[in-house]
């Protein structure tokens, strides 16, 4: 009996090392499904789930990699100190092992979907190796950077799916992800004015920047909003939804998140992982009910 709690405890740390939690962000693969109204084909949404753990192996890959090159920083971190590799309780020699393991699943998996599948999920990996050597030092360029990478996703389950995504998704989501990753980085800021520290360690953020970063976050999630207002006014919904009139609902729950989830993160009160937030946030779930329950409306005949 005593020899289950090691496995367990065993499996809890390699679920927390390849950040498991994060896979959530690769829901983002169904988004051309969901928007193209495809639910129902078996084969493009088969399509989709083989590229939901394609990539979620992928990225446990790169996040391996992202905590060995950030681990200095990491241990001084008020969080990211207690993850497997900086805290100690995962041996480095374990981690590097790890990732060519989680390439290789990723890999497998690929053999079942379309090749150009396989090119996007290569491009994502160059373009957070990237990140994670050099880009996340530069200032506007990460934030830009993990924006697209967000985007990449929704890239990924069009090549996976055959489904061509709009110009209207790309544009809403760029913007948006754009608000997210502003968010991810103001957080931080914002911890490190609290502890009176004049620059966040591996990134080339001062404290000083915390008011570009606020206002620069906020437009980017109202930018996003925008964008949606005027697809829904565009004749490219024409024939998509009988109850057209129904999508203006989406807007003020939209509004209402993004403005609240800045003010939450003006109060010091979001993880600097904004996914975390969302998934642990009541009032979250409540949007995406509701933006659901919308969404049913506007499609229902």
């Amino acid at each position: 009996m005593q020899a289950i709690f090691p496995i367990r405890s065993s499996i809890r740390l390699w679920l927390k090392a390849i950040r498991v939690h994060q896979w959530l962000k690769n829901f983002l693969v169904f988004v051309t499904l969901l928007a193209a109204h495809k639910v129902w084909d078996t084969h493009a949404a088969w399509a989709a789930i083989l590229a939901f753990f394609a990539f979620s192996f992928g990225c446990s890959a790169v996040y391996i990699i992202n905590d060995l090159v950030d681990l200095p920083a990491d241990r001084t971190h008020p969080r990211k100190k207690d993850r497997p590799l900086a805290s100690g309780a995962l041996s480095v020699p374990a981690a590097i092992t790890s990732i060519p393991i989680l390439l290789l699943i990723s890999a497998v998996i690929c053999l079942g979907l379309p090749g150009r599948f396989s090119v996007v999920l290569v491009g994502y990996f160059f373009l957070t190796c990237l990140y994670s050597f050099w880009l996340k030092k530069q200032v506007i360029v990460d934030v830009m950077l993990l924006a697209s990478l967000y985007t990449i996703r929704i890239l990924a389950g069009a090549a996976a799916t055959s489904i061509l995504p709009s110009f209207w998704l790309l544009a809403f989501s760029m913007f948006l992800f754009l608000s997210l990753a502003l968010i991810k980085r103001y957080s931080e800021i914002h911890a490190l004015h609290q502890e009176t520290k004049a620059q966040a360690s591996g990134r080339g953020y001062y404290v000083s920047d915390e008011p570009i970063l606020l206002g620069l976050g906020t437009a980017a999630g109202y930018g996003a909003v925008l964008i949606l207002a005027l697809y829904i006014d565009s004749p490219d919904l024409e024939g998509l939804y009988p109850n057209r009139w129904a999508l203006w609902l989406i807007l003020p729950p939209i509004l209402y998140w993004i403005s609240r989830v800045w003010l939450k993160a003006h109060r010091g009160e979001v993880h600097d992982d904004p996914v975390i937030f969302a998934v642990t946030d009541k009032q979250s779930w409540a949007v995406v009910l509701f933006l659901g329950g919308v969404l049913w409306l506007a499609a229902s005949h």
